[in-house]
């Protein structure tokens, strides 16, 4: 484990040097079409995939990404790490996140948050919110964004308890667009509230098609049952991979609360 702490702390530094490097490069960006802000976007992403297995021996696999079609979409997306908040958005020509407010107030970072027409939302402010938020994403993805959206809000521990909300329910009722839901198991390798990364194999799955009319309900009971069954599956093969790493699932990559 001596090595991987190692590894984690180099990725860490060279995460945060491209980061920084690309926001510099992106500056120009903000007095141009959004197009070339979202190649920069990219770069970050496909960076990163890069680090991740030259450092960390970290390999990333993407299934069914020729489900993905064109147009406005919603993507329903499992939420284990900070990881697929910025490495999901490749795959789309305009691709829209829900975020929390306070990250626009982020220094030039969040001038990039603006001028990409990201939906920020006061978390503190209650019913209210939610319904601007519901109505502002529906009206994006009729006019032909992807929105990315996590039905549980937030990152969850690998193995936690759904908590799928209902926001996205509405989305996609007030869209009338088709989802496609995502599973992953990125929490087994990079886990949310540490720095550590875990060797194996990453793997994103982009699930079949939800056609557009179904009923709120039938929508969120049907996307949860395909978004946690691919989960639990693709989280079980990790696992096994690791302990036959480790000799053991490695603690903080084990789903325990607060991992």
């Amino acid at each position: 484990m001596a090595l991987v702490f190692l590894r984690s702390l180099v990725f860490n530094v060279l995460f945060y040097l491209v980061l920084v490097t690309l926001i510099i490069i992106a500056i120009p960006t903000l007095a141009m079409p959004l197009p070339a802000l979202l190649t920069v976007a990219r770069w970050w992403a496909r960076s990163s995939i890069f680090l991740m297995r030259v450092v960390c021996n970290i390999k990333v696999e993407f299934r069914g990404a020729e489900k993905i079609p064109k147009g406005p979409l919603i993507v329903a997306s499992k939420h284990q790490s900070m990881w697929e908040t910025f490495a999901l958005l490749q795959f789309f020509e305009r691709p829209l996140f829900i975020l929390k407010r306070e990250l626009v107030w982020i220094p030039v970072f969040g001038l990039f948050l603006l001028k990409a027409d990201m939906i920020a939302v006061d978390r503190s402010a209650g019913g209210r919110a939610l319904i601007r938020m519901t109505r502002r994403a529906g009206e994006a993805v009729r006019r032909g964004r992807q929105l990315v959206i996590f039905p549980e809000g937030t990152r969850r521990p690998v193995g936690a308890p759904p908590r799928y909300k209902a926001g996205v329910g509405q989305v996609y009722v007030d869209s009338g667009v088709a989802c496609l839901p995502v599973a992953l198991n990125s929490g087994l390798f990079w886990p949310r509230r540490t720095f550590m990364r875990y060797p194996g194999t990453l793997v994103v799955e982009f699930l079949d098609l939800l056609p557009p009319g179904l009923s709120r309900d039938q929508f969120l009971a049907r996307a949860r049952e395909v978004i946690e069954d691919a989960t639990n599956r693709l989280v079980e093969a990790g696992r096994a991979e690791q302990a036959q790493l480790f000799g053991r699932v490695p603690s903080a990559a084990s789903g325990k609360p607060g991992a």
